[in-house]
């Protein structure tokens, strides 16, 4: 029983912990065409928000997984909140001075500590029950982490655009208003993250206890072919999450669309109902592989939807959605929305797939599959590169369908792969 209450407790903490990420996370979507404005950049070099934070995973997870190994999770977990504090801080020399290689490294610095989070919290929340039902709690963790998605964009219009209204021809002025307008928010934010320390430090968060497994004998990680090709998945998977929900804003604003930077939440929205799916008919009603397939095939369906429909604002999302909000938008931005439900379920059911029988090398295996994260940094640049060479965001989304290919292959042949051979 005491067993139980601690892993129910440890599923709480790190429940805390995923709303951290989305919030952290999602908040580029906002600092996107926010950035764009206050350091006067073109649509590509705004997009290196994306980079900065992303690559940080790529660069920092295997060092980070070593990290682990040394402190064990637990106390990881307090390591990198405290890298996050840091980040959170330097956004203030950043507002103050502008410059934009500053906001950069602030963003690389959030990005290593939650490199450091995500290494130690997603095999947690696999492996802490029956692996079969693992997509169900990674979908629960999916909620919070997206409800904050949901969240910050409105915070961030109502907090740092009060009084400015539009982003367009503001004076030098209002620039530098509109930039310090960071400092407070991640004054707070720093704060809070630091009172997380605190709380995870004392919580009685159980260790993971790993069963021994014939598969544990491997020398390396990259023997594990399941665990290598899932991070190829992976990969494309979190580059087209982001280009769905960091690209909708400028997209939006390309359109002339009120209210570009609070269109992330759209996407979120979305990929909240999606995980709610998940949480009720995961394993019940549909296996972990089947909602992989589907969810590969559905968003491919809805990039044909962006490329192709009308961008001129109809009704049809009112009457498909009921929605009367949403049906003030193109068309095509509203396709853009949906491709988060189409999200929802792959991060869920690619980890469990990915992870089961690694024992002992499961941090190893867990830094490999962060580290795919980079998608996120590298796949949203090369569609800004497609739009400027082809001068038609719309068509572009239609790369990512190159991404739910590999995804669907993953999902029907590669998790299966128990050698090279």
């Amino acid at each position: 029983m005491a067993k139980e209450n601690s892993s129910v407790f440890a599923m709480v903490i790190i429940g805390i912990l995923f709303f951290i990420f989305g919030f952290v996370t999602w908040l580029n979507g906002s600092l996107i065409p926010f950035l764009k404005v206050i350091c006067d950049l073109t649509q590509f070099e705004a997009l290196f928000v994306t980079f900065a934070f992303y690559i940080a995973y790529t660069v920092m997870a295997l060092p980070m997984s070593f990290l682990l190994e040394k402190t064990g999770y637990k106390d990881g977990m307090a390591i990198g909140l405290g890298v996050m504090v840091v980040g959170s801080l330097l956004f203030i020399p950043s507002a103050l001075s502008g410059e934009y290689l500053m906001f950069l490294l602030a963003l690389f610095t959030l990005g290593t500590g939650l490199t450091i989070l995500q290494t130690a919290s997603n095999p947690y929340v696999v492996l802490i029950g029956d692996i079969k039902s693992a997509a169900m709690r990674i979908s629960i963790m999916g909620l919070i982490n997206k409800s904050a998605g949901v969240l910050v964009p409105m915070l961030f219009t109502t907090v740092i655009l009060s009084n400015i209204g539009s982003l367009e021809n503001l004076s030098s002025t209002q620039v530098d208003e509109l930039a310090q307008k960071l400092i407070v928010p991640y004054i707070v934010m720093a704060a809070v993250l630091a009172s997380l320390i605190a709380l995870v430090k004392l919580s009685p968060i159980p260790d993971l206890e790993f069963e021994k497994t014939d598969d544990e004998e491997k020398s390396s990680i990259f023997k594990f072919p399941r665990v290598v090709l899932g991070a190829v998945a992976l990969f494309f998977y979190v580059g087209i999450e982001v280009i769905a929900g960091d690209t909708i804003g400028l997209y939006a604003q390309s359109l002339n669309v009120a209210n570009a930077t609070s269109l992330t939440s759209y996407t979120m929205v979305f990929m909240v109902l999606g995980y709610i799916m998940g949480v009720v008919f995961i394993p019940k009603y549909i296996s972990q592989e089947k909602a992989l397939i589907t969810s590969a095939l559905v968003g491919t369906f809805l990039l044909l939807g962006v490329a192709f429909s009308s961008t001129t604002s109809y009704n049809i999302s009112e009457i498909l959605w009921g929605w009367s909000g949403i049906a003030t938008l193109p068309n095509t931005i509203t396709f853009v929305a949906l491709l988060g439900f189409a999200n929802a379920l792959i991060w869920p059911t690619i980890w469990p797939l990915a992870l089961e029988g690694l024992g002992k090398h499961t941090a190893q295996g867990s830094a490999l599959l962060i580290m795919a994260i980079a998608g996120g940094a590298i796949l949203p640049l090369i569609f800004a590169k497609i739009s400027q060479f082809s001068q038609n965001m719309q068509i572009s989304y239609l790369f990512g369908i190159i991404c739910y290919v590999f995804i669907f292959v993953y999902a029907t042949r590669w998790h299966k792969l128990n050698s090279w051979r």
